[in-house]
């Protein structure tokens, strides 16, 4: 029998990680490609901003209702026809037409959503005893996920002849593969208990300083995050280098996400408290944009590698500390739903805003600038997210 629990717990695992691969390629594989499409339909750099803005603006609100899914429809079945919508939300965004290709975005930002709120939610309930473990095992394979997608797209896109439309639409591939993997997973998992009304617990949640000061953190990781996901090979292309490079580069940054998030969850869950690591952390994402402003300093991916693994780091502590952070599974899956939502809300604003920037100034310093404001304030936040506290 308890082999069996054995197997049956590393064939959850395994769904789960197939289903955290699925989460970023939608999102990393636009950027090499973002110039091409401007082109295509001639775009402004706040347009093209917009294709990244619009998935975290449904990641906020989407994050608010996914406990409402999970208390009629159970973990499993959620995130299987979040899959489902994946798969036509990329289909969507490739289809002929500048609607398309927004409405495409918008409806694959709303199924990773789930995916983003639901994970933690699993891995306190079915994994309680690995929580750092587990979160650096989905947090790297995201990463990993988007440094395989960043990387492929302008070769998918050029040396295959597919166009950006059929590099974007290949990663409809993998996520019709996971619907198939994780349907035998669904009667595994160990769906929370509900033993108070969601309304109710939403609002103590949204009172309490610690779940603000954990959302703002996150929103500001993520804010990062996807302005260099969606602008680091615009900055690249502006420096000098060319399409090809700058992918690669952006592959870089999320493959050395990947080595971040595999190793600060697990060294942060085995400290008492997290501040030492939050700082530590910041001081070298502040130091990362410092050099990229300057990049003919010293080779430019330097640079790049090291804010790639602060910010894939930074991104699996985030989790961590909803983890941490939650008493029970229950109020695992509500403090993720609000803190996700008001993290990502806030993060939503931040590839507008450097797009914004740019079409103002046409200068990268003025943003890499306004990024390390967002690392300072990110660290007194942390500073607080980061004692050892429960909601």
């Amino acid at each position: 029998m308890q082999q069996v629990n054995k197997t049956s717990r590393f064939w959850l695992l395994f769904g789960v990680l197939f289903l955290a691969l699925n989460l970023r390629p939608a999102l990393s594989s636009i950027g090499p490609l973002i110039d091409e499409i401007g082109r295509t339909f001639n775009l402004s750099e706040s347009l093209l901003g917009l294709l990244t803005t619009l998935p975290l603006i449904a990641f906020g609100v989407i994050s608010t209702v996914t406990p409402y899914f999970t208390k009629r429809f159970g973990l499993g079945q959620t995130l299987l026809w979040s899959m489902v919508l994946l798969t036509a939300g990329i289909v969507i965004r490739s289809l002929e037409g500048v609607f398309f290709l927004y409405l495409g975005t918008t409806i694959l930002g709303i199924a990773i959503a789930f995916g983003n709120v639901l994970i933690p939610a699993i891995t306190k309930n079915n994994f309680p005893n690995k929580a750092g473990l587990v979160t650096s095992l989905h947090s790297a394979t995201m990463s990993f996920g988007a440094a395989l997608a960043a990387g492929l797209s302008v070769p998918l896109a050029r040396d295959l002849n597919l166009g950006w439309e059929g590099s974007l639409i290949t990663w409809a591939i993998l996520s019709f593969i996971a619907i198939f993997i994780w349907i035998p997973q669904i009667k595994k998992i160990k769906n929370t208990t509900t033993t108070r009304s969601l309304k109710v617990a939403m609002r103590k949640l949204s009172g309490s300083r610690l779940v603000w000061q954990i959302a703002i953190y996150m929103g500001l990781q993520s804010l990062a995050f996807y302005v260099i996901l969606a602008w680091l090979p615009s900055i690249l292309l502006d420096y000098g280098y060319n399409e090809e490079f700058g992918g690669w580069m952006l592959s870089l940054s999320q493959a050395s996400g990947i080595l971040g998030a595999l190793a600060i969850p697990v060294w942060a869950a085995s400290q008492k408290d997290q501040r030492s690591v939050i700082t530590l952390l910041i001081v070298v994402e502040v130091i990362s944009f410092i050099g990229l402003m300057f990049p003919h300093s010293f080779p430019v991916y330097i640079w790049i590698a090291s804010l790639g693994f602060v910010l894939g780091g930074t991104f699996g502590l985030a989790l961590l500390l909803i983890v941490l952070r939650a008493p029970d599974s229950e109020t695992a899956a509500e403090l993720s739903g609000i803190v996700q939502s008001i993290g990502y809300f806030l993060a939503a604003i931040g590839p507008f805003i450097i797009g914004l920037i740019q079409d103002l100034s046409n200068n990268w310093k003025y943003s890499l600038g306004f990024l390390i404001l967002v690392s300072c304030y990110k660290l007194v936040a942390g500073l607080q997210a980061g004692k050892a506290q429960k909601v």
